[in-house]
């Protein structure tokens, strides 16, 4: 069973050890420099939400989830929605279903709306990471036609 944990003291180093394949680290930053971003949105009036995600009780990946992002460079839909900004699989964990049933959890997490409302849900990926398209779109995103930082901007409507 997948579930989405709080990053503590104890399950820190074992979120930040996680990886992905040699060929899929140009889609995704390091978990560390995430939960770091993490503190950086926080501080300047952001609200992110990092998450482990635990396969029973073995740690397979990471979520960093952001609401609201304001007076940054954002895309036009980043004001006052949800955005999956980071989502990782670890590469001995891939291949098992791990991640759709991770992103069914994000998204019952983000209709909880825990920063406030929002209509959007959205998401930055690059083009040519086909994998992940395929699994937003079967989820229902589309592709809003923004390009933002070299990243195509996916969109589900909450």
């Amino acid at each position: 069973m997948i579930t989405l944990r709080k990053i503590t003291l104890e399950n820190r180093r074992s979120i930040f050890n996680l990886e992905v394949s040699e060929d899929q680290r140009r889609f995704v930053a390091s978990n560390l420099s995430s939960v770091a971003s993490c503190y950086v949105l926080a501080t300047n009036g952001g609200h992110p939400f990092p998450f482990a995600i635990y396969a029973d009780e073995q740690p397979v990946g990471f979520v960093m989830l952001a609401y609201g992002i304001t007076g940054y460079e954002e895309p036009s839909i980043a004001d006052y929605n949800y955005c999956i900004m980071r989502l990782m699989i670890d590469k001995q964990y891939q291949n098992r279903g791990y991640g759709r049933e991770a992103m069914k959890k994000i998204l019952e997490f983000i209709r909880t709306f825990p920063a406030g409302p929002a209509h959007y849900c959205w998401i930055p990926y690059k083009p040519d990471n086909v994998a992940a398209k395929k699994l937003y779109e079967s989820f229902g995103f589309r592709d809003n036609g923004e390009i933002f930082n070299n990243e195509s901007i996916t969109v589900l409507r909450l």
